[in-house]
């Protein structure tokens, strides 16, 4: 089968990676799956064309506003999977509110990384509650087996000679929903009283306004770091080698870096929200923060207490082996998109 998958890929988020990795496993499946960027398409008929141009079967899409509202109305069936700013931000407009419920009506399925965002898309759209189905995001890392750590410390300007070094990774593409500053003021002063303690932060330059106020404010600011994108092995292996991986996001569908952390056997720390606290148990395989003071106090217990980092990450591995098993993922999407088989509308 030939299927179109959209996707918002160009902004190099989390979602971009999960859209990959499905394409993957759709092929795997021994389909053609052409993936694109939902962005570039500017309306259904361009879609419409590009249907008939790839003599294309079938559907998915990332995202049910940004991809879905795309796809009704071509004659060939589809399935969406929730993004994450589509349940938890988008939900709340009226006219993308509507959009999104026109969508659901004439998909086949629709795939929620969590019970918790499928709850939430079973209220706001009653008559898709049978079709929606949960599946985790599958985890595989691979970290680059020539990164030098050190090189990466001199590039992002840290003392590597500091006693008993600590660097905390944020890991986000720059735009105000991943809010990459709530720590920063509170880090800071923190590194004023401990030296040996840095905030990194790692992403793409998604939204050019927002990142240039991100730039002007980690210049200023003592103790945080600012690094641009970089490949995913070489991620995962700074992961590796960092103290404890951090997400202060204000929305989350499911951070594909906290589970990759966890996966890397390093602590977590993320902020108190419905989409990090679905996969992050406080004091279990996580720590959950809901100001940058609580942040920095838990930072210091972790950093004080090795016997509760052991236990943190002996957990979190446990936890992503049990319920983002990378195969489970690929045999749902298999079984998943044989609903879109041989029911192409006339």
């Amino acid at each position: 089968m030939r299927l179109l998958f959209l996707a918002v890929l160009r902004r190099h988020t989390g979602n971009a990676i999960t859209a990959q990795r499905v394409r993957d496993h759709l092929e795997a499946a021994g389909h053609v799956c052409i993936l694109k960027d939902a962005l570039d398409f500017e309306s259904p008929s361009e879609i419409s064309s590009f249907i008939k141009a790839e003599s294309l079967e079938a559907a998915m899409a990332l995202h049910l506003y940004r991809g879905g509202r795309l796809l009704p109305g071509h004659g060939i069936p589809f399935g969406i999977i929730f993004g994450g700013t589509d349940l938890n931000e988008d939900v709340k407009q009226g006219e993308k509110n509507k959009v999104m419920g026109k969508v659901l009506e004439e998909a086949r399925f629709a795939v929620a990384f969590t019970e918790s965002m499928k709850e939430t898309a079973q209220r706001q759209w009653p008559h898709a509650k049978d079709k929606i189905y949960v599946q985790s995001q599958g985890i595989a890392t691979v970290p680059s087996t020539t990164f030098n750590w050190n090189t990466f410390l001199q590039r992002s300007e840290i003392n590597q000679s500091a006693d008993n070094l600590h660097v905390f990774l944020l890991i986000c593409g720059l735009r105000e929903v991943k809010d990459p500053l709530y720590l920063v003021d509170a880090f800071s002063e923190w590194h004023r009283e401990e030296p040996n303690v840095y905030m990194v932060i790692v992403g793409p330059e998604v939204d050019p306004v927002f990142t240039r106020e991100v730039k002007a404010k980690v210049k200023r600011t003592a103790g945080v770091r600012l690094i641009g994108e970089m490949a995913q092995e070489d991620l995962h292996a700074v992961v590796k080698n960092c103290f404890a991986v951090v997400n202060s996001s204000v929305s989350e569908g499911m951070s594909a870096a906290i589970l990759e952390a966890m996966d890397l056997e390093v602590p977590v720390l993320a902020r108190n929200i419905p989409g990090n606290a679905a996969v992050v148990k406080h004091g279990v395989t996580g720590l959950l923060f809901s100001s940058p003071q609580e942040f920095v106090r838990l930072a210091k217990r972790l950093g004080g207490d090795p016997a509760l980092e052991k236990q943190i990450v002996a957990n979190g591995r446990e936890y992503v082996r049990m319920y983002h098993s990378w195969q489970v993922e690929r045999n749902t999407y298999g079984h998943l998109v044989r609903m879109l088989e041989g029911s192409s509308e006339d």
